[in-house]
């Protein structure tokens, strides 16, 4: 319908609510006339002259432009010329009604979209309009959001929020991200650790870094993304509008059809035959099919985006839905990519706080990822490394040091061979599995520890891919370039089979797995949207993790997640099957009552008024259908 040509906010909408006004108010004075008291000859006129030029004047003109200029016949075009016949009939009431119900029906569909494009949008009002820029002499001044620039240091007190997107560099504290990434609980945040626009400082004094301006900022980008998404058609919107364009030169050719069979065959006069013309008109009208796709495509884009979720147009989300089988990447999607200590053994009676204190000691020396996970470990047990000097790394082999009581070292067992340690001392033969990485505490040809160190699941894979499975999804598959013992650990503990594990992959091999899947049916390959872009761009479709503030992650992917939550793939995965689901629903119910209506009024003697609300009720039907999907936010409970 013309009306949803309209943008969705602001003059467009309050013009349609003012027409769609004087349409009842002059159908009012003509029913008032006709039912309850007779009026001056002049105002039953008005009123349906009114209803006429209102309801249909605007859309006419528009109907007329559409013809003309880009050669189109528009669907009210049918509603137009359908009123003018029924006038010219002498059933100018019942022309009048179809207009009303026609023009409030448009603006509840216009209203009713609007709300559904302005959902993501909204969030440009999240944004703070000053921030508090730290001067060089410690000093701060607040100034305007947009003047920041990268590499301006800001203050976040308790309660502010975010006004750009930067980074942590002094203070720690909880931040709620819901309106980005749709995390329910708060999150941590450290110095060094990312901050998005639009979330909000709980508690605590955050100092943070600019890593981009306003114009590049995460809500700028969701929204260029969503109107982008907006714009790109799924093939069952495609359909309904290809449908649509065809349909209404069909049903204004089977109207003039109908008017000479009826008029020079059947015998019926002039006015009954046109009446029956303009209720095949009112009847045949497309409009419910047209409208049903969109209504559900923009509902759950919408509901996705709050949740978190980018999906890069109708066609992502339609596909998504036909997905049988889900490839991870492994690192930094299945697992937290930060290697973690998963087990301390202590030996020759030293106490574990003792040897813990002593390896970060010398570990806090080195750069290495490894070295990171130690020191967080002493972290979390309390522990304060030991001072250690003299210190010198051995490449691929570990670090040496000196402490109050003299050399130690720390390493793998290239290490354990050159200072002449046993590497079979029975305490530590649980460590050596080769799913993880061991680092080793000694002192001279003596072992004093050691400390088992690897990547660790996702707190939300084992949960999302469980879900997945529930939800139907025939396969899952752990893809990595990791070790197959290191593989089949994160795969024994997230619940994949030892068949769905590929390990030892280089980016080619990925993309060959892909292929095989691909042949059996959809494939949607979810990783970190940075290292596997080949395999991305060739599955069905591509899933960026952890997606916020990344900008390579956004572009390289159909779908990208926000969060890091695996739990919200699950949701979004039923998101995409449900808005498939009431697109089927919408589009039987639409082109079913069409069927009806038409059947109706070439066989049997249907009234135009009867026709109209048919057609008209069935309109806001398929629309409130799709917009059930704007109640279905993806939300982890």
């Amino acid at each position: 319908m013309a009306e949803h040509s309209h943008d969705a906010a602001g003059p467009g909408l309050d013009f349609d609510i003012m027409l769609t006004g004087l349409t009842i108010l002059g159908l009012a004075v003509a029913l008032l006339d006709r039912f309850v008291q007779p009026l001056p000859a002049v105002w039953p006129q008005v009123g349906l002259g009114l209803a006429f030029l209102a309801g249909g004047g605007p859309a006419g003109i528009s109907a007329l432009r559409e013809l003309f200029g880009r050669g189109r016949l528009d669907i009210d075009l049918l509603m137009v010329i359908a009123a003018v016949a029924a006038a010219a009939v002498g059933a100018a009431l019942e022309g009048a009604v179809l207009l009303a119900l026609f023009s409030l029906s448009g603006t509840l569909e216009h209203r009713a979209m609007g709300k559904a494009r302005r959902a993501v949008e909204a969030l440009m009002a999240l944004r703070p309009d000053t921030a508090l820029r730290l001067r060089a002499d410690g000093s701060t001044e607040e100034v305007q959001v947009a003047v920041l620039a990268v590499g301006d240091r800001l203050v976040l007190r308790p309660g502010a929020r975010v006004p750009v997107d930067g980074r942590v560099i002094e203070g720690t504290g909880s931040v709620d991200e819901s309106t980005i990434t749709g995390e329910s609980l708060p999150v941590h945040k450290d110095p060094g650790d990312n901050l998005h626009e639009a979330t909000v400082n709980l508690h605590g004094v955050l100092y943070m870094q600019v890593m981009r301006s306003l114009a590049e900022s995460t809500v700028a980008r969701m929204i260029a993304l969503v109107t982008e998404a907006q714009a790109m058609k799924a093939p069952s919107e495609r359909f309904s509008e290809w449908f649509g364009a065809r349909y209404t030169v069909a049903v204004l050719v089977g109207s003039v059809v109908v008017f000479a069979v009826f008029y020079g065959l059947i015998g019926y006069d002039l006015q009954h035959a046109l009446y029956h013309a303009a209720t095949l008109l009112v009847a045949a009208s497309p409009c419910a099919v047209v409208i049903s796709v969109p209504a559900a495509i923009l509902s759950a884009l919408s509901s996705a985006a709050r949740g978190g979720v980018l999906f890069k147009g109708g066609a992502a989300l339609e596909m998504l839905a036909e997905v049988r089988a889900f490839a991870f990447d492994k690192t930094g999607t299945l697992t937290s990519g930060r290697a973690e200590v998963t087990q301390v053994v202590v030996l020759d009676g030293i106490a574990e706080d003792d040897m813990l204190a002593l390896l970060a000691g010398i570990e806090a020396h080195s750069e290495h990822h490894i070295a990171g996970a130690v020191l967080r470990q002493a972290l979390r047990q309390g522990v304060s490394p030991v001072a250690v000097g003299a210190v010198k790394a051995w490449p691929s082999e570990g670090i040496t040091g000196e402490d109050a009581l003299g050399p130690v070292w720390a390493g793998n067992e290239r290490m354990v061979a050159r200072m002449g340690a046993d590497r079979a001392h029975p305490g530590l033969a649980t460590l050596h599995g080769g799913a993880q990485t061991v680092v080793h505490l000694g002192r001279g040809a003596q072992l004093l520890g050691a400390v088992a160190v690897a990547d660790t699941p996702r707190q939300t894979a084992a949960a999302g891919i469980a879900a997945l499975r529930a939800a139907g999804v025939q396969e899952v598959v752990m893809m990595t370039g990791d070790r197959r013992e290191v593989a089949m650990r994160i795969g024994a503990e997230l619940g994949i089979r030892d068949s769905e594990i590929h390990a030892g992959l280089l980016p080619a091999d990925k993309v060959k797995l892909v292929d095989d899947l691909a042949a059996k049916g959809r494939v949607a390959f979810v990783g970190d949207g940075v290292n596997d872009a080949a395999a991305l761009a060739r599955a069905d479709v591509g899933i960026a993790m952890g997606a916020a503030g990344s900008e390579v992650a956004l572009q390289a992917a159909e779908v990208a997640l926000l969060s890091e939550d695996m739990q919200r793939l699950a949701l979004a995965h039923r998101l995409a099957r449900r808005t498939a689901r009431i697109i089927k629903q919408n589009l039987i119910f639409s082109i079913g009552a069409m069927v009806v209506l038409v059947i109706a009024g070439l066989f049997f003697a249907l009234p135009l008024p009867l026709a109209v609300i048919g057609h008209e009720g069935g309109t806001l039907l398929v629309v409130l259908n799709g917009l059930r999907l704007l109640r279905d936010p993806i939300r982890v409970i």
